[in-house]
């Protein structure tokens, strides 16, 4: 239920096709009144999520005297990507607007910065987040401030009876609702362990539904366990770093794990782990509560049988897959300071924690601060299931393809070259050196475009 992310050059081939219809749709404006404000946010897929968006909004309309006209733009078919390139080429659009992901950086230029807003956020709420950081500051200028709605991220969802019987793991006792994680279990919970684990619920006929296809869920599972391992394609300077001893060892990693998984996950999409969860298919995925959610309509027994763990640890630590949004202000907003004070107000605590609520726990903010509400105590069933979804207890939030500058990030991450490299060592009969050697190629071509 997440979308799949789309490169600047696929934006630029479609736009000269879907700029007209853009920006004639009911959603795009070019002409303002004085004292109005247009906004876009993304089109909630949780029930009354945007009915509290709205509410936040005329709130803030009525104390400001602001007359606001609110539009929620779907992801599907990428319709909300496809907005902010029209708009971005269009100069004109709405004052502000909510983009996913690497958007902020493809349109930075395009962006007023929200320095300003973030010293105060950042005062107010805590630490950003390493992912939201790293797609929401260009050279050390916030070109959007991250958005409790809609962001994500993707750690283990489990069903605690085969994780129990198969694997011989007990997932409440090691993540507990409302406490701390149990040290023991929680140290021993490595990447290694979850093969192990996947082993044992192969043999027992329930198999890890853990994709390695070419969409969001499967490249940023796959980047979460490259970072843990400390696997870098391009570090941050720019310089390939594909060839080392971590890449080698994430590879070998997954030529095990992948003996063991449904034999479709290369074909994956981001909604197949969904349906093999809720299908009573198999004991884990990683995902945000979506699954769990549709379990809960479609097949409540299943629902009643998960449980929410942070990610598996490697050698440089935990890390959680991650989605974040962002609230952006065009540079050419005629309403820009309106604009900014909106987003204030969406982003305090009172209004966020409004908004993870609505969401059913759904939302993840991105400062430190805001990782405590109840919402992820009380949700059911069973009561908890989602209290170890927010990423603490030293869990890192990351994207894949970081450090490496974002121009080349993006691609590593659009073309999906992480999971392209265990599709030819695991599926195409090459080796581990010879798909380390393809990669080094691809990324070489990254940096001539």
């Amino acid at each position: 239920m997440t979308m799949k992310p789309l490169s600047r050059r696929r934006f630029l081939a479609n736009t000269a096709l879907a700029t007209t219809a853009a920006i004639a749709a009911p959603y795009v404006h070019g002409v303002y009144a004085a004292g109005s404000l247009s906004v876009g946010f993304w089109d909630h897929w949780v029930p009354g999520a945007n009915d509290t968006m709205t509410k936040l909004c005329n709130e803030w309309a009525k104390k400001e005297k602001v007359d606001i006209k609110i539009d929620y733009i779907t992801s599907q078919g990428n319709k909300d990507i496809l907005t902010a390139a029209a708009e971005y080429q269009a100069k004109s659009g709405h004052d502000s607007l909510q983009m996913p992901a690497w958007q902020p950086l493809d349109k930075a230029d395009e962006l007023e910065s929200m320095d300003d807003v973030m010293k105060d956020l950042i005062a107010e709420n805590g630490k950003v987040s390493a992912a939201a950081t790293y797609l929401g500051n260009l050279d050390g200028q916030w070109v959007g401030v991250p958005q409790a709605s809609g962001s994500q991220v993707k750690p283990p969802l489990t069903r605690i009876s085969y994780m129990k019987e198969m694997a011989g793991i007990d997932v409440q006792k090691m993540y507990p609702l409302g406490a701390p994680p149990d040290k023991e279990l929680a140290d021993k919970w490595t990447w290694e362990a979850l093969l192990a684990a996947a082993e044992k619920c192969f043999k027992g006929g329930k198999p890890f539904g853990l994709g390695l296809g070419q969409t969001s869920d499967s490249v940023d599972f796959v980047g979460s366990v490259f970072s843990a391992y400390g696997a870098v394609l391009v570090n941050e300077k720019g310089d390939i770093t594909v060839k080392s001893d971590a890449t080698k060892q994430v590879l070998e990693f997954f030529q095990k794990l992948v003996k063991v998984l449904p034999p479709d996950v290369f074909a994956y999409d981001d909604a197949s782990n969904n349906k093999w969860l809720i299908g009573d298919n198999g004991a884990l995925i990683m995902n945000p509560p979506s699954a769990w959610a549709v379990a809960k309509r479609d097949n409540p027994k299943v629902a009643a049988d998960c449980w929410t763990i942070q990610a598996p640890s490697g050698p440089k630590g935990r890390f959680a897959p991650s989605q974040p949004y962002f609230q952006t202000v065009w540079k050419f907003s005629p309403n820009k300071s309106a604009a900014k004070s909106l987003i204030r107000y969406i982003s305090s605590r009172s209004s966020i924690e409004q908004l993870v609520a609505a969401s059913v726990g759904y939302d993840i903010p991105a400062f430190a601060n805001l990782l405590d509400f109840d919402t992820w105590k009380t949700v059911e069933p069973p009561k908890g299931v989602v209290y170890n979804y927010p990423p603490r207890f030293g869990t890192i939030e990351s994207i894949a393809a970081a450090p490496a500058p974002p121009k080349i990030a993006v691609q590593i991450y659009v073309q999906a070259t992480m999971t392209k490299m265990i599709n030819k060592c695991t599926q195409g009969g090459q080796s581990v050196a010879a798909a380390i050697d393809w990669a080094s190629s691809e990324l070489e071509g990254f940096m001539r475009t």
